[in-house]
């Protein structure tokens, strides 16, 4: 029992360091469309936009199985 309760705080940990990380690259987009309104794109929007789906979809089939 104890294994799974180490195993499923590890798992809550990286549970919550997901959601920062979505969280932090949630927060950087909009300023990345602020550039793309004046006709630059940032080298790693496209990346950051699909990490933030690739966590995002991880998320939901964590807390929703």
């Amino acid at each position: 029992m104890a294994t799974q309760t180490r195993k499923s705080s590890m798992d809550n940990l990286q549970l919550e360091r997901e959601a920062r990380e979505l969280s932090d690259l949630a927060k950087s987009v909009p300023l990345d469309i602020e550039q793309v309104k004046r006709g630059l794109l940032p080298k790693d929007t496209v990346e950051k936009l699909k990490r933030i789906e690739k966590l995002s979809k991880h998320l939901r089939g964590e807390l929703a199985p």
